[in-house]
């Protein structure tokens, strides 16, 4: 069952990291670095490193005050879509290394995949939150999105079968829910085009949806 935990760690780590990925690499490397669970698998024993753990950690503070300010949040989400989605393809990538080629290229694949997912539906939610006129709810989302991305890191480490389950209620839930983040992501870029092009965000998204 050595191949499941592994391959569970990998696509939990990338699926986290579309979500939050400073909180995910922060909560690796500490557990790593102070040796709070069995080594982590193939290249991720390079996150106890403090360099790494302290810039993830400086990365997680800046985005935890981003990811509270309306529309901040959603450029925040549009530039992270080059950020999140190739680190969760990596660190599924890392943490496979060690096995067979077939079973690495696999879970890079669905790594990046599941990355591309979680970020996307984050991306939509906070959208969607982003035309209501009371910031309230950014608050509570990004506290929910922090809770699961710390949550979600742990079990990928210690609970392999549950973090599969979650991946697979998850991805259950998004080929529902997909056509909405794809709809969403549309309507953010182009309200991001237009507003540094002088127009209002907030009515260019309207607009757009």
């Amino acid at each position: 069952m050595e191949w499941f935990s592994t391959l569970s760690l990998a696509l939990g780590s990338a699926w986290t990291s579309g979500i939050n990925l400073y909180a995910t690499v922060t909560v690796l490397g500490l557990l790593q670095k102070f040796a709070l669970s069995k080594p982590l698998p193939g290249g991720l024993e390079v996150l106890d490193n403090w360099w790494i753990i302290g810039i993830a950690g400086g990365l997680y503070l800046i985005e935890f005050v981003a990811d509270k300010v309306p529309y901040v949040d959603s450029v925040w989400d549009v530039v992270h879509t080059f950020i999140r989605v190739p680190a969760g393809a990596a660190l599924a990538y890392a943490a496979t290394n060690q096995d067979a080629t077939t079973v690495n290229v696999i879970a890079t694949l669905f790594g990046g995949g599941l990355a591309l997912s979680s970020h996307g539906t984050k991306a939509a939610i906070r959208a969607g939150a982003n035309l209501s006129p009371e910031p309230v709810s950014n608050w509570i989302l990004s506290i929910v999105e922090d809770i699961i991305a710390f949550v979600g890191a742990l079990l990928a480490v210690f609970a392999p079968v549950v973090i599969a389950i979650v991946l697979i209620i998850f991805a259950l839930f998004f080929t529902w829910f997909a056509p909405k983040v794809f709809r969403a992501l549309k309507r953010i870029f182009k309200a991001i085009r237009a507003f540094f092009g002088g127009a209002s965000f907030k009515e260019v998204a309207r607009k757009a949806g």
